[in-house]
């Protein structure tokens, strides 16, 4: 099954808290400053700008459905391939 890198701009993310919501198995508000973020447990690099995370395929409808209720359009998921 494919991973997936997930990727959160962190500057366009006005902290709604929408795909937390939708998807907490993959995304959470950051104590930092209460801007969307890859949870730790798939969390590869975190700073203010952004947050990217690889997660299992099993992990990817709901990570789009976290990406697509975003209503700035913060977050991407794209395959990484192999």
């Amino acid at each position: 099954m494919p991973k997936y890198r997930v990727i959160v701009n962190r500057e366009t993310c006005i902290g709604c808290g929408a795909a937390p919501v939708t998807c907490p198995d993959v995304f959470e508000l950051g104590s930092d400053n209460g801007k969307n973020k890859v949870v730790d447990k798939y969390s590869v690099h975190l700073d203010e700008k952004l947050s990217i995370g690889e997660i299992p395929g099993e992990l990817y409808e709901c990570a789009k459905a976290g990406a697509d209720v975003c209503p700035v359009g913060a977050i991407r998921i794209e395959e990484i391939k192999e």
